[in-house]
């Protein structure tokens, strides 16, 4: 029996890198794919010379060409599509009114745009491998809109949407799709990031635990369905206030964290 396979976008740093090489450790076969190609070689020799497999290419999340065909030199070499992690993201942080138009749109393209092409071409190729997974990368941001952070985490609210949809309607193919929800993670997506909320509540992951977190949810199927998945204290503790508490309450507590 072929190795498991996961395809990874964003791999070639922060949660996609620590993501490829905590798998490849468990025996499966990495699609590792980013627009930086030298992260992407560092990423290869690493797996390589720990005696794992991984093919890499060059993927940017919002060209579709570029989906139709790592997906298919992937599913060509593997035969089997178990995981598509939709990792790939990036975050402009500041008043709204002070990011330029064209840096909010770029957020929804690669964020959520990103999201939907990768997760509609590969549908036939889920579909056709048993048991196969889609986990995307949501955010805590997207419990409550957060000030300075307002279109990244209205596109990881719009991830959460489309993660609930496609796991009721992909059920009938064997199909499972989840979103996991960490906070702040010190990668270089948040270097130089100067927001009253990281202030207040601190950059208190590491990739690897998310890469962990990843792991846990994608390995061990619950017996009740479960959808999402927050990776530490500090997202687990908001996401149940949010749940429980009055939206009164929401609110005031994201206006103190956040300064407003």
């Amino acid at each position: 029996m072929s190795s498991p396979t996961v395809f990874i976008t964003g791999a070639a740093a922060g949660i996609g890198r620590a993501t490829a090489l905590l798998f490849a450790g468990h025996g499966y076969h990495i699609g590792a794919y980013d627009i930086d190609e030298v992260g992407l070689s560092r990423l290869a020799a690493d797996i390589n010379s720990a005696g794992g497999k991984v093919r890499t290419g060059i993927l940017d999340v919002t060209n579709n060409t570029h989906w139709e065909e790592r997906l298919a030199e992937f599913y060509a070499e593997t035969g089997r599509l178990d995981i598509l992690i939709n990792n790939a993201g990036i975050l402009r942080s500041g008043r709204f009114e002070d990011i330029d138009l064209a840096t909010h749109q770029a957020i929804i393209d690669v964020n959520l745009g990103g999201v939907l092409a990768g997760t509609h071409h590969a549908f036939s190729y889920l579909r056709d491998t048993r048991r196969s997974q889609v986990v995307n990368l949501c955010s805590a941001s997207a419990i409550y809109g957060q000030p300075e952070l307002a279109s990244y985490g209205a596109t990881k609210s719009a991830v959460k949407s489309l993660t609930e949809a496609l796991d009721l309607e992909w059920s009938r193919h064997d199909i499972r799709v989840i979103a996991v929800w960490p906070l702040f993670v010190a990668t270089s997506m948040v270097d130089g990031m100067d927001t009253a909320t990281t202030k207040s509540l601190g950059v208190r992951l590491t990739a690897a635990d998310v890469a962990d977190g990843i792991w846990e949810a994608t390995s061990k199927r619950p017996r009740l369905p479960r959808v999402h998945y927050e990776i530490g204290t500090q997202a687990k503790l908001l996401a149940t206030a949010a749940k429980y508490a009055p939206s009164w309450a929401v609110r005031a507590a994201n206006k103190y964290f956040s300064g407003s």
